[in-house]
């Protein structure tokens, strides 16, 4: 996809934007706290209904603004025209897709294909299981049409679930949400081990040319429970006992994860921070490959001061394979960096909150 109009109104120090994006580089530069990061934010929301750091209602908001109001509009893989528009209060919204009003945010956010690459990216490798599952998520709600529908069907047997245990309820009422739970769930685990298991090449040829000393990668699926062992259904039933103590489900696609491996690493070894890094990044880069094989078209990046994130040699690798392959990029920085040089690049100073276009 390639967004071509960004309008944003009272996020953070932004009172009022219009932007005009480029269909390669676009570099947001400025000093810390200018409001550069703000940008990028904003394409967040749109494509996941929260920011990266964190959710609207925390501090998103412009101080002493209602809400904040977002307006994008794009062409997808098959050229076709699109528009998005959402309004958000932190604890409620109005979205509208293409000139219809949408009923929940995921069905803004399955069109509008956005991917981040910024400094707690880190965490996809060396953090919780929780970013893993939403790398997954991410994945299959843009190559997986029945995904979504299948993912709120688990989601909401799993509530149902939850509140009949956290209130203690008749243990006998449990017997329909275990067998709808095990149903929505199983289905969900083996759409995720597929999407895994046709994600690892292009994993391992992204790590050929950015992680060759690493040797050969491979993903292992956890789906959130002993599988090997036992039925889903069977698992809740084993459990049952133990979650009606903690009142919560302790088995489920909702404890799911998944690991990654090199032929050239030791299981356990801890990777420095740079590593992570490095290494979060090619399972970005081999998930938007993935992608544009399975529907013809790049997700939009975005690159959160990138400059400290990345040496120059990989900061220069990864620019130019984004934009060779006809990538939109969206990415922050102090100032221009050497790795640009060359790239068509449209760049855009911030100061006090104010985006203007500026000659490269």
């Amino acid at each position: 996809m390639q967004i071509t109009r960004i309008d944003i109104r009272n996020l953070r120090s932004i009172v009022e934007a219009q932007i005009e994006p480029g269909a390669a580089l676009n570099l947001f530069v400025g000093d810390n706290g200018a409001g550069k990061t703000s940008v990028l934010e904003s394409l967040h929301v749109m494509g996941y209904g929260r920011s990266f750091r964190g959710r609207v209602r925390d501090g998103l908001i412009r101080h002493q603004s209602a809400e904040i109001q977002l307006y994008l509009e794009w062409r997808d893989g098959k050229g076709h025209h699109n528009r998005a528009g959402l309004e958000h209060h932190g604890m409620s919204w109005k979205g509208r897709l293409n000139g219809e009003s949408v009923s929940q945010l995921g069905e803004m956010c399955s069109a509008i294909a956005v991917s981040v690459f910024e400094p707690n990216s880190h965490s996809l490798i060396s953090g919780g299981a929780e970013s893993r599952r939403r790398f997954l998520d991410w994945g299959l709600f843009h190559v997986e049409q029945s995904y979504l529908g299948l993912w709120r069907r688990y989601m909401k047997a799993l509530k149902q679930r939850n509140a009949l245990l956290k209130s203690r309820g008749n243990p006998e009422l449990l017997d329909g949400w275990d067998r709808e739970l095990a149903n929505a769930g199983e289905a969900l685990s083996r759409i995720r081990r597929e999407y895994l298991e046709s994600l690892e090449p292009w994993v391992a040829s992204v790590a050929e040319t950015m992680l060759p000393l690493f040797g050969v990668p491979e993903l292992g699926f956890h789906p959130g429970w002993k599988y090997t062992q036992m039925s889903l259904h069977d698992a809740l039933i084993v459990a049952r006992d133990r979650d009606f103590q903690y009142g919560y489900s302790s088995v489920g696609p909702h404890r799911a994860d998944w690991v990654l491996r090199f032929s050239g690493r030791n299981d356990g070894e801890a990777y420095s921070r740079g590593q992570a890094k490095l290494t979060a990044l090619m399972c970005l880069l081999a998930q938007a490959r993935h992608m544009h094989a399975k529907r013809g078209e790049w997700p939009v990046i975005l690159l959160d001061d990138f400059s400290s994130e990345l040496d120059a040699r990989h900061r220069r690798q990864v620019l130019q394979e984004l934009v060779s392959a006809g990538m939109q990029v969206f990415m922050t920085s102090v100032d221009v960096d050497s790795e640009t040089e060359g790239l068509p690049i449209k760049l855009f100073h911030v100061e006090h909150g104010v985006v203007r276009q500026a000659s490269a």
